[in-house]
């Protein structure tokens, strides 16, 4: 990575990334505001209130303490992306992107996609 001074578009990363590491909803939810699109492959969530439920459920799956390896992550201006794995007790995830785009220090829009293997407990 360059070294220059973090962009408000990379700091509100960092925070949504180490949020999501500790499983922290209410944290996460400081990236977000009530106008918000998280877009996934079962359809688009808008609101706090949307977005606090798919966190929730996604800490069921990918709790605190599951291995998440950033494969790739790219920062244009007010957009992000990262490429990802992840493996917990319930799911295997061996591709997961996100795009974000961030403007005045919030998640305004974004997108996810994630391969999910459930495991055989």
């Amino acid at each position: 990575m360059e070294a220059i001074a973090q962009t408000s578009t990379q700091q509100v990363l960092n925070h949504h990334l180490s949020a999501f590491m500790e499983a922290d909803v209410q944290e996460i939810l400081k990236d977000f505001t009530d106008e918000s699109e998280l877009l996934t492959p079962e359809g688009a969530l808008k609101g706090l209130p949307a977005i606090q439920s798919f966190f929730e459920e996604a800490f069921k799956v990918i709790p605190k303490g599951s291995s998440l390896d950033l494969k790739q992550m790219a920062i244009r201006d007010d957009v992000a992306f990262i490429a990802w794995r992840c493996e917990s007790p319930f799911v295997n995830v061996p591709l997961g992107t996100d795009t974000f785009i961030i403007r005045e220090d919030k998640i305004v829009c974004q997108t996810l996609s994630a391969y999910m293997i459930p495991k055989q407990n």
